[in-house]
């Protein structure tokens, strides 16, 4: 049996008189990818705040192992002052670093860089470098492939489905042929 590294029970949130979910359940194991698609407004990304723990909810319990996050906005997950490296230094171990680099096809010395000085697409795999380094259980992950071109976007998601023996990924993303070739559950909120 599976570890489960999320565990969502009867989830209920809402903002004022608009209620996003009731009643809502989701379970995902380690070695699992599950992607929760859906337009605009619907409560993708209030999903990932709710599991993070930015928000609270109305009813029901979220129980999760340790969690990495993937933004879709790259140049806000980083402080603009600080070098990338520092900035992965103050949250995880940098011992896999340079193998992990290598596969995200990062070049060692962008991590000398502050995020200014940095393309998106290379900020998004810097992201994605630290949320790795972070040895989650569970990967919350908002469009991580958004700012990448197809190439690497393949790249990307062939090193998260490799790491999928010791995690789970939720999975934001407005890319149905995505969802449908990588995941293991899909959770439509339209």
């Amino acid at each position: 049996m599976r570890k489960s590294v999320l565990s969502i029970r009867d989830l209920s949130f809402g903002y004022k008189d608009r209620l996003l979910y009731e009643g809502f359940s989701l379970e995902v194991c380690a070695g699992e990818i599950a992607a929760v698609v859906g337009p605009s407004g619907c409560g993708k990304s209030t999903l990932l705040e709710l599991i993070a723990g930015a928000l609270k909810p109305r009813g029901g319990t979220i129980e999760t192992g340790r969690i990495s996050q993937i933004f879709q906005d790259s140049y806000s997950s980083f402080h603009h002052s600080f070098t990338i490296e520092s900035q992965i230094r103050d949250v995880a171990d940098m011992t896999e670093a340079q193998t992990l680099c290598a596969k995200l096809c990062i070049q060692p010395e962008l991590l000398q860089k502050k995020p200014h000085q940095l393309s998106g697409g290379q900020l998004q795999r810097l992201s994605i470098l630290r949320a790795l380094l972070m040895k989650p259980d569970l990967i919350l992950a908002d469009e991580p492939t958004s700012a990448l071109d197809n190439l690497t976007q393949l790249e990307v998601m062939k090193l998260l489905i490799s790491l999928l023996d010791r995690v789970g990924i939720l999975l934001i993303t407005h890319d149905m042929p995505l969802a449908n070739w990588c995941a293991d559950k899909i959770i439509n909120l339209a």
